[in-house]
């Protein structure tokens, strides 16, 4: 049996000087299609990642200050104040030491945090992310 195979689709056979020859590669339509998807992904990626990188920090401020041994003992005051200078070193900005909940459980300092973040992408489209945390690591 003889096999015969297919061709693709975008080879195209073009003359040059009277001898025939294939020509392979992607249309311009293709082209700018894949432009703009690759566009648009860019975009959500490069609005997506900061709010990331911001809870990361805001988690490492978070459990940072729950872990301080000279706060075994500090007022909440102290505590919030203790996190403001943290978070400012890590440039958190969402979450106001006012926006933490702090207890003691068994001795032991807990901060918890909820917050939602809105990053507008174009127009009336945004992006919703709701954020919690706790440095329990039970959130």
């Amino acid at each position: 049996h003889l096999v015969q195979f297919r061709r693709s689709e975008t080879d195209r056979l073009v003359s040059l000087g009277g001898i025939m020859k294939f020509q392979r590669g992607i249309s311009l339509n293709t082209l700018m299609l894949g432009g703009a998807a690759l566009a648009l992904l860019s975009l959500l990626a490069m609005k997506a990642i900061p709010p990331w990188i911001e809870y990361g920090n805001l988690v490492k401020a978070v459990k940072g200050t729950a872990t301080d041994t000279s706060l075994k003992v500090a007022t909440v005051t102290q505590v919030r104040a203790a996190f403001g200078r943290r978070a400012d070193m890590d440039d958190v900005k969402s979450v106001a030491p006012e926006d933490l909940d702090i207890t003691k459980e068994g001795g032991e300092l807990v901060i918890s945090f909820k917050y939602e973040k809105k990053v507008p992408l174009f127009a009336n489209v945004s992006l919703v992310f709701d954020f919690e945390g706790s440095s329990s690591g039970k959130e």
